[in-house]
């Protein structure tokens, strides 16, 4: 709805109307001018018989011609003469006024008086014959006019000072033509019936071919690249068909070599993170006598060694990651979910990892929840990590449970996450800052932690907040 008006949108609706507008203009184009081209036929064909009928009774009028004045002897005119000359003007449906000097003479029965003759009618009357259709009383009219004309004894045509006004019915024209317009109207009807019913035949036939190539656009959209369509005939939309086809072809043939070229990728990530446990586990074992010996090195070696500890760390967390990275690509992973309390894994997870008086905790005693406890502990380790490393203290961590579920949020106090980088921080590898690539973080922990929330039917979404970053996970009631 626009402005109060109706506009059809869809090209089903667009068609049907454009059909409709098309066949009612062209259906009211020919009603019309057939309508015009009759009723101007039977309009003529009524005036120019009337006009026939009363110039011939003129010409045939028995008055003497007397004198070769141009008026007849008011003495030689008798009221007789006036009055046949009424009557043979007159018959039904007609109407005849005749002025004869100060003389006026009307049909019998006649309700028109000289004043329902126009004034520059009886004006063109006076000097030859007219014409004139009239609305008198709400009924249409021919108005006839003229003088009366005789021949002199000396052959010339001279006027008789009689005048003489016929009014002549055309209510059986006008009943002919009001059914004319009923019959058109009616025409018209069907005309427009038929149109709609030739218009939503030809819209579904048009349309479904269109409407097959949107459902199967549709179903390539939801991942069914092997959806195809019969061609069917040599127009447009059959070549249109074609290239969808080959476009599908084409389609199904990339994206097949890009999940095989992925699942390859994922397959070489997962086996080198493997491959590389064991030799890390040895480095790991190594860096840890090197640590204990570290105090007894030169300061040069010691400073060696911390950085080679702090390397392998990095190196051990990354290939974690990215082993679980792996496991969530895979759709191996299964959920063990079990009622835990809340505030105890919060603290246990803040206690394996060191951060016990790090971070203020805010926790309902008591508070239980059906979560995985292994899985619910990635989820809040990456998160508080993530504060601890790149925000400001106090981090603080707080959990409550609504009616939609539990709600978990980890704030920080720092600079915040540029606005720009919010669509971001949770993908794959994505680091704020440049200067950060040589952080401890992977990149990878917030993209695992989603992961694991989403595994719960969960969400996590971050947010601004003066000062600091605030992350908020929602894990909905099992």
């Amino acid at each position: 709805m626009t402005g109060g008006r109706w506009r059809p949108t869809g090209l089903r609706g667009r068609l049907i109307v454009t059909f409709i507008l098309v066949a009612v203009t062209a259906s009211a184009l020919v009603a019309g001018i057939g309508y015009q081209l009759v009723r101007r036929a039977l309009l003529d064909r009524a005036e120019n018989s009337a006009t026939a009928d009363v110039r011939d009774v003129l010409q045939r009028i028995p008055l003497p011609v007397g004198t070769p004045d141009l008026l007849w002897p008011p003495s030689v005119i008798t009221d007789r003469d006036l009055e046949d000359l009424v009557g043979s003007l007159g018959g039904p449906g007609r109407h005849v006024i005749l002025q004869y000097g100060e003389q006026q003479r009307f049909s019998a029965g006649s309700g028109f008086v000289l004043a329902d003759v126009p004034e520059d009618f009886r004006r063109s009357a006076s000097a030859r014959l007219v014409r004139q259709r009239l609305i008198i009383h709400d009924q249409p009219w021919l108005l006839i006019g003229t003088q009366v004309y005789r021949v002199t004894g000396s052959g010339a045509v001279r006027p008789t000072g009689m005048t003489v006004y016929v009014f002549l019915s055309l209510r059986e024209e006008e009943s002919v033509l009001i059914r004319l317009r009923v019959a058109l109207a009616q025409a018209g009807g069907i005309t427009l019936a038929l149109a709609l019913t030739v218009a939503l035949v030809s819209a579904r036939s048009v349309l479904l071919p269109v409407r097959r190539l949107g459902e199967a656009a549709r179903a390539l959209g939801a991942g069914r690249l092997d959806t195809r369509l019969p061609v069917h005939g040599q127009d447009e939309l059959a070549h249109l068909t074609a290239t969808f086809n080959d476009t599908a072809s084409a389609l199904e043939q990339t994206v097949s070599e890009l999940r095989a070229l992925e699942a390859m990728s994922r397959r070489f990530v997962a086996d080198v993170s493997h491959e590389l446990r064991t030799p890390l586990t040895t480095m790991t074992a190594v860096t840890d006598m090197l640590t204990e010996e570290a105090e007894r090195m030169p300061p040069d070696a010691r400073q060696a060694v911390d950085l080679v500890v702090r390397e392998i760390n990095r190196l051990r967390v990354l290939v974690e990651n990215l082993i679980e990275a792996s496991r969530l690509d895979s759709g191996t992973v299964v959920l063990s979910r079990e009622n835990a309390d809340i505030g105890v894994a919060l603290a246990d997870c803040l206690e394996i990892r060191g951060w016990t008086g790090r971070v203020r905790l805010n926790v309902p005693a008591g508070l239980t929840f059906s979560v995985d406890p292994r899985r619910f502990d990635v989820i809040v380790a990456n998160l508080i990590g993530n504060a601890l490393t790149h925000g400001a203290p106090p981090v603080s961590a707080s959990a409550r449970t609504t009616p939609e579920g539990l709600v978990v949020r980890v704030r920080d106090r720092g600079k915040g996450i540029p606005r720009e980088a919010l669509p971001h921080v949770f993908d794959r590898f994505y680091k704020v800052e440049a200067g950060r690539a040589r952080s401890e973080g992977s990149g990878l922990g917030l993209a695992i932690a989603r992961a694991n929330a989403e595994l719960h039917g969960g969400t996590i979404d971050v947010q601004l907040i003066d000062p600091g970053t605030l992350f908020t996970v929602r894990i909905p009631w099992p």
